[in-house]
């Protein structure tokens, strides 16, 4: 049987995501209810999870390892230079090796065609930390704190602010998957793959991209942006001018709907993309939003791994 991979949220159907979601929900409950001492499991004992990172990781990397060891099992964490990969072993022979020694790879990559390319050939389910294409995990974390704060995804509407990255490619995954409006404004330099909005649109999508900050949070219950420059882009006096409009600051969340919330996967950068007085006010739930991806990636391990008592 062909292992479960978590790539991205658009291969996935939304029944399973909705089971992933309502087990995210359930673990933290079950966690906040039995205090430190009650948060190993044995749904996972034996079980290793290796992770090998490409670029740095704080939330990624830590999170996944918690996760793991609260699940029963344990995890490995390499980097690309410790590895054969890192001095030219193809990836198909190092999915091949590491299916042997682990129950599940989640890979943090500079290159999404190397993540899609070693879980075509892993026998074991490979998870997308985060690729140049796309964040799915920080997406499953961000819908989870969008219903603690405002309840059903569809009843709401989000607004991404900014560059159209692989953050902003997540959204648009999930906002078809989840049935949610999505409201896009971006430079149009910096803009999602067109390709893909016309897809996601095809099959039903309310996915619309617009150049306009004010236009894109009018009645939006969430507003989320990310950093400008990311790691590997060179470009960083250029995006920060095309950027420089789509700053989020008290001004444009009050543009927002009646009780809105931001978010921010993090790391963030106060003066540039975001004010401090958004992403330190009382509207902003980034520090919960970097709790929730414990116990998101928690519950995406259970359904990669198949185990269900926990």
């Amino acid at each position: 049987m062909a292992p479960r991979h978590f790539l991205d949220i658009i291969d996935i159907d939304a029944a399973s995501l909705r089971a992933i979601l309502d087990h995210a929900h359930a673990m933290k409950r079950d966690v906040r209810a039995a205090g430190p001492r009650g948060r190993i499991m044995s749904a996972a004992e034996g079980m290793a999870l290796v992770m090998i990172f490409e670029k740095p990781s704080t939330r990624t990397r830590i999170s996944f390892d918690i996760a793991m060891r609260q699940l029963g099992g344990w995890a490995l964490v390499l980097n690309s230079s410790e590895l054969q990969l890192g001095r030219g072993e193809s990836i198909e022979d190092t999915a091949r090796v590491l299916s042997r020694y682990g129950d599940a790879v989640m890979l943090r990559v500079d290159t999404h065609a190397s993540l899609v390319e070693f879980a075509a050939h892993a026998s074991v389910p490979v998870i997308n930390g985060l690729s140049n294409l796309s964040h799915p995990c920080q997406i499953m974390a961000d819908l989870m704190t969008l219903e603690e704060a405002k309840g059903p995804l569809g009843d709401q509407r989000v607004a991404w602010i900014g560059d159209g990255n692989n953050v902003a490619v997540s959204w648009i995954h999930a906002a078809l998957r989840f049935g949610f409006p999505l409201r896009l404004a971006c430079p149009p330099e910096l803009s999602p793959d067109p390709a893909l909005l016309e897809q996601v649109q095809g099959e039903g999508g309310d996915v619309i991209l617009l150049t306009d900050p004010v236009e894109a949070v009018a009645g939006a219950d969430c507003v989320v942006t990310d950093t400008w420059v990311s790691m590997g882009d060179e470009d960083a006096e250029r995006r920060m001018t095309l950027l420089a409009p789509y700053q989020v600051d008290e001004a444009l969340m009050a543009r927002a709907g009646e009780g809105a919330i931001f978010m921010h996967c993090l790391p963030a950068y106060r003066g540039r993309e975001v004010t401090a007085g958004v992403i330190d006010g009382k509207q902003s739930v980034v520090f919960e939003e970097a709790e929730n991806r414990l116990h998101a990636q928690k519950a995406i391990l259970a359904w990669c791994l198949e185990i269900e008592d926990c």
